[in-house]
């Protein structure tokens, strides 16, 4: 049973709407997944940090990618050593700190994470293929609104 199916008639659009789109975004989230571990025998978390440090040539500090990522430092140290043993990733250390270091994508990191991006990048067009050019743009500017509305929200003081 999907998010969506959780909702009835008589409760809020708005509501409806929501688990809609929690409902999208795993079934989009899912499938993408599954054929990263298909065709690249690799995992979301792996791509995610891999995107991370493909934004940041000179490579990131772990606390730097786990704040990014909006994980624990065990997640990122586990992700960068397996990526590390395969050599798509190496440590630089950090100058002016002995005990921190900077993880950046070697040329074969670089390389893979961008037949990856390429993909991925297809995978979500066609996630959306349903829609029309028009209709994309007018899904866009009315999240946007929801987002400008609830980032808003957010930022004001609660009672």
């Amino acid at each position: 049973m999907d998010m969506e199916a959780r909702a009835h008639s008589e409760h809020p659009e708005a509501l409806r709407l929501w688990l809609r789109l929690l409902t999208c975004t795993q079934l989009v989230e899912k499938d993408v997944r599954g054929r990263l571990r298909e065709r690249f025998d690799t995992t979301l978390p792996r791509f995610d940090l891999m995107a991370q440090l493909e934004r940041a040539p000179d490579g990131l500090k772990m606390i730097e990618l786990s704040r990014r990522m909006m994980v624990t430092g065990g997640n990122v140290t586990g992700i960068t050593d397996q990526l590390a043993r395969e050599g798509l990733v190496d440590r630089v250390a950090v100058e002016d700190d002995r005990r921190a270091y900077r993880v950046r994508l070697t040329p074969k990191g670089r390389k893979l994470f961008h037949e990856m991006a390429q993909q991925h990048e297809q995978w979500i067009v066609d996630a959306f293929a349903a829609l029309s050019e028009r209709e994309l743009a007018t899904l866009h500017r009315l999240l946007g609104k929801v987002k400008q509305h609830a980032g808003q929200r957010a930022a004001a003081p609660t009672e």
